[in-house]
């Protein structure tokens, strides 16, 4: 399982990549392995879309389970992934790259503090797995 250092992690299983002020939002390589294949995903928001944290912003269904997608920032939706509700299965083997889901300008970087590191969010995974 990976965990890329150069990420922030949220409990619910979002990723956040950090340029400048703008965050690229996806899934972890654990909620993918959690889900097994994902067959759908859907975008909730549009660009232009102001979001609060903790706003849902899309549904990925697999052959398990269906979960909600939160945004771990506040901002401005700016780029979302068209490619990837043609090709859901992009989450289980890309999680981290190709499957990204959406760009967010953010308003209020400080929020980032709140979300955990990848040794913690590593951690928190192998709590949650028992």
């Amino acid at each position: 399982m990976k965990f890329p250092n150069e990420l922030k992690y949220t409990e619910s299983d979002e990723w956040v990549r950090v340029e400048a002020d703008s965050a690229t939002l996806g899934v972890t390589d654990f909620a993918q392995d959690q889900l097994s294949d994902v067959v759908y995903f859907e975008v909730v928001v549009q660009v232009g879309d102001k979001l609060s944290k903790g706003d849902a912003v899309g549904i990925l269904e697999s052959v398990k389970a269906a979960a909600d997608l939160y945004s771990p920032v506040s901002g401005e939706v700016t780029e979302i992934n068209d490619a990837l509700p043609d090709n859901p299965e992009l989450v289980n083997s890309d999680p981290y790259g190709m499957a990204w889901m959406l760009r967010i300008q953010m308003s209020d970087p400080a929020e980032l503090e709140q979300m955990m590191d990848a040794g913690a969010y590593q951690q928190n995974t192998e709590e949650r797995s028992g």
